[in-house]
């Protein structure tokens, strides 16, 4: 009694994992599915301008390089901010730092301070006026790029385009086989920037300020460009 009471055990345990076997046998990988790619890319003009202003100073004695130095940040500081206005030209501090100089032999032999000023803003005419009046520093580099506000909306419309040639491939490769139309399976968005270049200026236009005579500062912007691919694979049907 007891071998039968085994033998049937053993024979419903075989049976259920014939069960799972068959049903995992007969699961099939979807049919008629295809692999395809669409891209859109688009330009737009740079509407935001980073101009960077630095002061060096050297001294004997670090406290006086640091009291040196914010005295000219603060006197900058004071000079543009009656022209400050939201997004379209906007001030802050930016590095500040001092550092030793050493001779051959490893002594210090004195001391060199650097404090930088960004100005920013899409006014390009008054940032490069201002940049050119700010006595006692000089521009160091000067970048130009999108605004969020800019590469949103041409990141959404790129974005759009790529979609909207997704769908069109889609369809058309259903109706080139065949199909009536397709089920969307996966779907992947990328998106490539190229970001600007931070451009530094020859040493004969940081000199702005000559002979007492400030003078602006010519800039000129160029185009940024967001491309954006979408992939995925499709059912047809």
């Amino acid at each position: 009694m007891k071998n039968l009471s085994t033998r049937r055990v053993m024979a419903l345990a075989l049976s259920g994992l014939s069960l799972g076997l068959h049903a995992q046998t007969t699961t099939a990988e979807p049919q008629q599915v295809v692999h395809l790619s669409a891209s859109a890319w688009q330009q737009a003009r740079q509407d935001w301008l980073r101009v960077v202003l630095r002061s060096t100073l050297e001294g004997s004695e670090p406290m006086a390089v640091q009291k040196q130095l914010k005295k000219v940040v603060d006197e900058a500081l004071g000079q543009l901010r009656p022209q400050l206005q939201p997004h379209q030209l906007e001030v802050h501090s930016g590095a500040f730092g001092i550092n030793p100089r050493y001779n051959d032999k490893g002594k210090i032999v004195g001391w060199q301070g650097q404090a930088d000023l960004v100005i920013e803003g899409r006014d390009f005419g008054k940032i490069g006026q201002a940049a050119g009046q700010v006595p006692r520093m000089a521009v160091e580099s000067a970048q130009f790029s999108l605004s969020r506000e800019g590469r949103q909306q041409l990141e959404a419309e790129v974005q759009s385009q790529a979609v909207q040639g997704f769908r069109q491939k889609a369809q058309q490769l259903a109706k080139d086989f065949g199909f009536a139309g397709y089920t969307m399976l996966q779907v992947t968005v990328g998106t490539v920037d190229r970001p600007a270049p931070v451009v530094p200026l020859m040493a004969s236009a940081r000199m702005v300020v000559a002979d007492g005579a400030p003078s602006p500062i010519p800039l000129e912007g160029g185009k940024d460009e967001v491309h954006i691919t979408v992939s995925g694979s499709i059912q047809l049907r």
